[in-house]
C-alpha cells in the first residue's frame, strides 16, 4: 500500500519557518499543520509568535487556537487531533505541511509512535501524585532512577508530570518507558515524507531571537500575559510554562524586574533553539536547509525543496524544464 504524502518543515525558533511554509504551501497545494506546543492555545498570540488569520494568505492552517490555556495538551492529544486534520486534508487532495519546532511531536506523528496513556487506570497516578506532595519531586526522581535510569537522566527532577507518567507506565506494564519509546522510535515512517530542517548560522539565529523578543514586547507581550493572569492563568499551568509567558508572569507576580524577565527570556530562547537543533540532528533522514548556502534567497530554497519533493514522488515540479 502506498503511504500518504507528508512534508515536514521544522527548525529552531525564529529561523523563518512561517514565511517559507506559506510559499511552499501555495506551490504544492498544501495545508499547514502547526507542530507547536503553544500555538494550540487561544489568547496566547504574541508570546507564541502565532500566525494570525490576516497573515495566512488564504492557506488553510490547522492546530492553532483549538484549546483554552487551562486545558490539557500533550503529545497524545496532538497526535489524535492531527490525525483528524490529516483525514480532511487528504480527502481534499491536498498535501499536509507539518510546520514547527516541537521535534518530539513531529516524531510521534511521522512514525505513528504510541506514547501509551493509561487514561482508564488512574489509581496508580493518584498514588504517585500524593507521594510527590508528601515527599517532594526529588524523592520521585530517586524512585525513577531505581527502576528506569535512562528516563531519570532524560527527565528533569522538577518535571513531576513526566516522572509520574514514567513510573506509572513501569508499574502498569513492568516495562521501562525508555525501552518502550526506543522501540517505537525505530519504527518506519508511517508517511511518504520529506523532512526538511531550516537552519542558520548561530550568530544570525541569536540576533533574530533578540529582535523577536524586542518586537514581542513592543507588540504588547506584557499586556497579553496580564490578561491571561486576570483570566486565572498561573505558573502551575502547562501553558504558562511556555517561553515568554513564565518569565513575564514572574515579573507580574513581583518575583523579578521586567529587565530581568527580558534577559531571562532572551537567554532561555537561545538555549531552547540550541536544544531544538540538537534534537533535529539526532533524527534520521532529515534534509538540512542551511539558509546561508542559498544566500538567504527564499526562491532558491523553495526550488531546492521542490526538487527533493519530486525525488520522493510527493510533488511534481511542473515548472522544471
Amino acid at each position: 500500500m502506498t503511504k500518504p504524502p507528508m512534508i515536514v518543515l521544522a527548525g529552531p525558533t525564529a529561523v523563518g519557518k512561517t514565511t517559507l511554509s506559506l510559499k511552499l504551501a501555495k506551490r504544492v497545494k498544501g495545508e499547514i499543520i502547526s507542530a507547536d506546543s503553544m500555538q494550540v492555545y487561544r489568547h496566547m498570540d504574541i508570546g507564541s509568535a502565532k500566525i494570525m488569520p490576516d497573515q495566512m494568505e488564504g492557506v488553510p492552517h490547522h492546530m492553532i487556537d483549538i484549546l483554552e490555556p487551562w486545558e490539557e495538551f500533550n503529545v497524545v492529544i496532538f497526535k489524535q487531533k492531527c490525525e483528524a486534520c490529516l483525514k480532511g486534508i487528504y480527502e481534499r487532495g491536498h498535501i499536509p505541511i507539518v510546520t514547527g519546532g516541537t521535534g518530539f511531536y513531529i516524531q510521534a506523528l511521522l512514525r505513528d509512535i504510541d506514547f501509551t496513556e493509561n487514561e482508564e487506570n488512574t489509581r496508580i497516578r493518584e498514588e504517585l501524585e500524593a507521594l510527590a506532595e508528601e515527599k517532594g519531586t526529588a524523592y520521585l526522581h530517586e524512585l525513577l532512577e531505581s527502576v528506569d535510569a535512562p528516563s531519570a537522566r532524560a527527565i528533569h527532577a522538577n518535571n513531576k508530570k513526566r516522572m509520574i507518567r514514567a513510573l506509572e507506565f513501569y508499574q502498569l506494564t513492568g516495562q521501562r518507558i525508555s525501552d518502550h519509546n526506543q522501540k517505537e522510535r525505530l519504527k518506519e515512517d508511517a508517511y511518504r515524507a520529506c523532512y526538511f530542517v531550516l537552519s542558520d548560522k548561530r550568530e544570525r539565529l541569536y540576533e533574530r531571537i533578540e529582535k523577536r523578543v524586542d518586537e514581542m514586547l513592543q507588540d504588547g507581550l506584557v499586556e497579553e500575559v496580564k490578561k491571561l493572569k486576570q483570566m486565572g492563568c498561573h505558573q502551575g499551568m502547562v501553558s504558562m510554562q511556555g517561553l515568554g509567558y513564565k518569565e513575564i508572569l514572574s515579573y507580574l507576580d513581583g518575583e523579578i524586574s521586567l529587565e530581568e524577565a527580558v534577559r531571562l527570556l532572551k537567554r532561555d530562547t537561545r538555549h531552547f533553539a540550541k536544544r531544538q537543533l540538537t534534537w533535529f540532528r539526532r533524527e534520521k533522514d532529515v534534509i538540512w536547509v542551511d539558509k546561508d548556502r542559498f544566500l538567504y534567497d527564499d526562491e532558491k530554497i523553495l526550488e531546492f525543496m521542490l526538487e527533493k519533493l519530486a525525488e520522493k514522488n510527493i510533488y511534481e515540479n511542473e515548472e522544471k524544464p
